[in-house]
């Protein structure tokens, strides 16, 4: 949900950058020098970032649409800040009241895909807070890895790759080698015969 969020928030930027400019963003526009800053949370801000912020709004932001971008990522960021299910209930219900009265194609976008996702985004706090993501991040870093590491036929040389790309602790067991039944049992004290 945060990187759909962004998402719309650079598409509603990206649109009102080429609808008041006629062109894509430059070092120049004030929409292009905080570009960084729409992705940071508020919260997270400090004064000469939300100064910073609230003029490039105020002077490439004619008709307060990516203000209203930034403000629906807002919303929907106080789902996964909620206490418990019950208040992560009325967290969306909230983002989709007020996507209803702003007239912004991006957010209407989000607050459809939003709706269609209900119940997956809910099912976090179901599980207990649990998230596939560091494992999915991981098996992508794997993927990658077996894409452009073809022909290892060595296991040792693969799993030195893959500890490599993805600076995982992976141990393996070491396991004892035998070289014979004889090495499971102590040697016998040796006997003196008179």
């Amino acid at each position: 949900m945060e990187k759909l969020s962004g998402q719309a928030v650079d598409d509603a930027c990206r649109r009102v950058q080429h609808e008041t400019l006629g062109h894509r963003g430059r070092s120049g526009d004030p929409l292009f020098q905080v570009r960084k800053l729409l992705l940071i949370a508020p919260e997270q801000l400090d004064d000469r970032g939300a100064a910073r912020l609230e003029a490039a709004l105020a002077a490439g932001d004619p008709y307060n649409e990516i203000g209203c971008a930034y403000f629906a990522r807002h919303l929907l960021r106080q789902v996964y800040l909620s206490a418990d299910i019950f208040a992560a209930r009325y967290a969306p219900e909230r983002f989709f009241e007020w996507a209803a009265e702003v007239d912004v194609a991006e957010i209407t976008r989000l607050a459809g895909t939003i709706d269609r996702w209900r119940h997956e985004v809910l099912a976090y706090f179901r599980t207990g807070r649990a998230s596939s993501g560091p494992v999915q991040a991981l098996n992508g870093e794997i993927e990658a890895v077996d894409r452009t590491a073809r022909g290892f036929r060595n296991f040792n040389n693969y799993r030195t790759r893959m500890l490599l790309k993805t600076a995982v602790a992976w141990h393996t067991p070491v396991t004892p080698r035998l070289r014979s039944p004889a090495a499971l049992y102590p040697p016998a004290a040796p006997s003196f015969i008179a």
